[in-house]
């Protein structure tokens, strides 16, 4: 017995210098990493009170600071970012959808600002400002070759206050003056929603601020109410915004109780679970859910959760691929800063981040999750999804390629000028499809460009030109410079044969922007969806449920029955 009881006494002595020697070493870690910290803020104060007391030039000690921290943070992910009290408003507005203002969208135009977007009902709409307009000056400050950013910053302000305006017009004689009322400017997640096709509804979600859900919602709900027996959510170009709305979003779709996205982090105050916790508006309608490049974030939260939970089918191309998480710190000097905190888990368990920021490459880039370490998961039904680099369509689409004639008639205004030029010829136009551009009407634009210029390149007269160069370097060209020369007039882009070629695309982006001019940013949403293919795909499997059921490996839905929504939705969720 005394033996046994000297080996128990020695295996407790043994258990307890162990859990010294950890704790010693995670005390000595702490303790090494707090010196670390106190040691190189110590020797960064030193250098730049050094640098600022003897550099030979006037230095900024503020751009000296901002550039530091821009440069430290740069070293990290591109959403861990320092937000000084100037720029406090912008991010406000990013996440709550709302700002000071007058409620429109400009855009450069020469050396002045241009209106290109009145939002309807809003006081810059009220005021009769017309996509167009040239604001010259801003409360008696000329806005000549200012920066559009510092333009805008000049119509916000605090809501209630006066704003005067003089603009020049097009048709229009001498200086219009504008005086404005500034107000709150809340910008809709759903900006627009309608019937489709037979049956079918669709809503197009931009943004995921406050109410996004209710928003979503409510749009389900009069949809449903003018006969649509499925939908179609467009979140295609929606960059993200709130997690809680994207499982509020989520929760229109997915009945209570059901996880939609978890976060884990470094500390353990942001790991949680969210789970949906209001009644759905309809559990089983057949959902089509556009997405592609430009879906981040939330958006891959709403898409992920519902392809997991074979809730619906995924149509476009594979989105982003950002699987982390935000929050603001505050700072001294009312600053903030956004940082990482966690990465976040759709209901299969896995993570959807595509970038590896904390590994690397050796020139400072950062590479994708290598297919090495990407892993299979399954949905609820029993589907192979996998981790590492955004939501995969379960319909993938070829994303449509627009062309550079169309790109540089765009971007040099052309498009634009020609719809203002339009509008003040047809001031009354009360039907949109009044507005699709006829082959007659193409052939007045083409007339309009002849004395204008908008010359462009083509990705293969770059590659060319760079193959030139290095032939030159290598002492190949005299070689072959006949061949190159004929091969660079056989390439070279032909304007007027590019403008039949491309004639379709142009004549859509000339549709939106006259939508636009009479029916605003619902017109404009509206003229998009002409001959859009990824939402014909996702009309066309809808109406074909047996595709729909086969792709989720799933039943056919059923038919709602008598009672209201909550209340079938709801029993039909815990029934299963």
């Amino acid at each position: 017995m005394k033996e046994k009881s000297t080996g128990r006494k020695k295996t407790r002595l043994i258990v307890v210098l162990s859990l010294v020697v950890v704790l010693s070493f995670g005390f000595i870690n702490l303790r090494d990493k707090e010196f670390d910290i106190v040691k190189n803020l110590d020797i960064f104060y030193s250098l730049f009170n050094e640098l600022n007391r003897f550099y030979v030039d006037d230095t900024h000690p503020d751009k000296l600071i901002q550039s530091a921290i821009e440069g430290m943070l740069n070293s990290l992910d591109p959403y861990t970012t320092y937000i000084p009290e100037e720029d406090m408003a912008d991010f406000n507005f990013m996440t709550t959808g709302e700002y000071g203002g007058i409620g429109a969208l400009i855009r450069k135009g020469g050396d002045y600002a241009l209106v290109s977007e009145p939002y309807l009902d809003f006081p810059a709409q009220q005021a009769g400002l017309r996509a167009g307009d040239t604001l010259v000056t801003i409360d008696g400050v000329s806005t000549r070759g200012k920066e559009i950013g510092s333009v805008s910053d000049m119509l916000k302000g605090t809501p209630n206050t006066t704003l005067k305006l003089q603009i020049k017009r097009i048709g229009t004689p001498g200086i219009i003056e504008k005086t404005l009322i500034r107000k709150k400017i809340t910008i809709p997640n759903v900006p627009y929603y309608a019937m489709v096709g037979d049956k079918i509804g669709y809503i197009r979600l931009t943004n995921f601020t406050k109410d996004a859900g209710l928003e979503t919602g409510n749009a389900l709900k009069e949809l449903k109410n003018q006969g649509a027996t499925s939908v179609i959510l467009d979140l295609r170009g929606n960059p993200g915004g709130l997690l809680n709305e994207a499982v509020n979003v989520s929760n229109v779709f997915v009945g209570k109780g059901h996880e939609i996205v978890s976060t884990r982090g470094k500390v353990k105050q942001w790991d949680s679970e969210y789970i949906t916790s209001s009644a759905p508006v309809d559990t089983v309608i057949a959902v089509a859910l556009l997405v592609n490049r430009g879906s981040a974030s939330a958006s891959e939260i709403v898409a992920g959760s519902l392809q997991d939970l074979d809730r619906a089918v995924i149509v476009g191309q594979r989105t982003f691929g950002k699987g982390l998480v935000q929050t603001t710190r505050p700072l001294s000097y009312n600053a903030q800063l956004k940082v990482t905190i966690a990465k976040y888990y759709i209901p299969s368990g896995r993570c959807i981040q595509a970038l590896d920021y904390t590994h690397r490459n050796a020139d400072g880039s950062v590479g994708i999750v290598p297919d090495s370490l990407i892993r299979e998961y399954s949905t609820q039904n029993g589907r192979k999804v996998y981790d590492g680099g955004g939501i995969s369509p379960d319909v993938p689409v070829e994303p449509e390629q627009i062309g550079n004639i169309a790109i540089s008639l765009y971007t040099k205004n052309l498009i634009f000028d020609y719809a203002t030029m339009y509008y003040l010829s047809h001031p009354h136009i009360n039907n949109i499809n009044q507005l699709k551009v006829t082959d007659q009407e193409y052939a007045k634009f083409l007339d309009f460009l002849k004395d204008k210029n908008y010359d462009y390149t083509t990705e293969s007269d770059d590659q060319l030109d760079v193959l030139i160069k290095t032939a030159k370097q290598e002492k190949y060209y005299d070689l072959a410079s006949g061949e190159f020369a004929a091969l660079k007039v056989k390439l070279a882009h032909d304007k007027e044969k590019d403008l039949q070629t491309f004639s379709s695309e142009i004549k859509l982006l000339l549709y939106e922007e006259l939508a636009s001019r009479y029916f605003y940013q619902k017109g404009k949403y509206q003229a998009s969806l002409d001959d859009d293919q990824e939402l014909n795909k996702a009309v066309y499997v809808l109406q074909h449920p047996q595709e729909y059921v086969t792709l989720l490996h799933t039943s056919l839905p059923r038919a709602s029955n008598g009672k209201s929504d909550a209340e079938d939705m709801e029993n039909r969720d815990y029934a299963r």
